[in-house]
Order: structure tokens, then C-alpha cells, then sequence
């Protein structure tokens, strides 16, 4: 997954039905590094709570631009929207 995201430019990785606790590591350090543009969120709602997700999320300790961008810009950026984050 993570050499075709990182090969291919409209490739990306789509995180949706696992918690981010089970997130493989080298996801992560993909996330944190050079493929901080390469890695969307999804939290599987309604089978995974976003709240829970949340939790998660923060767990991971991500600095606040890369975890930005993987809640919201690159969804937006990939998807073409419009929309604001959810505060």
C-alpha cells in the first residue's frame, strides 16, 4: 500500500475500519514523514464512533499540521471539497 501510494500520484491510503491504535506502524511513520499527504481518516461510522476514533487519533501524538491535514485537507484536496472542519 505504502509503495504504491508513494509511487503513484493519484494513489492514496484510506484508513477507514480499523481503530488507529491498530494502525500498522509503518503506516504511521508513513503519515509522519514523507507520506503526510498520502493518508486520508475514515472512521467506519456507524460500526466505529467518530468520538472513539477521536481518541485515538490524539493517541497517535501527531504534531497539529500533519494531523490536519489527515482529518481534513487531504480528503478535501483528493476529493475536491469545499468543506470545513468540524469544530
Amino acid at each position: 500500500m505504502i509503495g504504491l501510494a508513494w509511487k503513484h500520484d493519484n494513489v492514496f491510503i484510506d484508513t477507514s475500519a480499523y481503530l488507529p491504535a491498530y494502525y500498522p506502524p509503518q503506516i504511521i511513520q508513513f503519515l509522519r514523514t514523507y507520506g503526510r499527504d498520502k493518508v486520508l481518516f475514515g472512521s467506519n461510522f456507524p460500526q466505529l464512533s467518530l468520538a472513539r476514533c477521536m481518541t485515538h487519533v490524539k493517541a497517535l501524538e501527531l504534531n497539529a499540521k500533519i494531523q490536519h491535514k489527515f482529518l481534513f485537507d487531504n480528503a478535501n484536496r483528493v476529493f475536491n471539497l469545499e468543506a470545513q472542519p468540524y469544530a
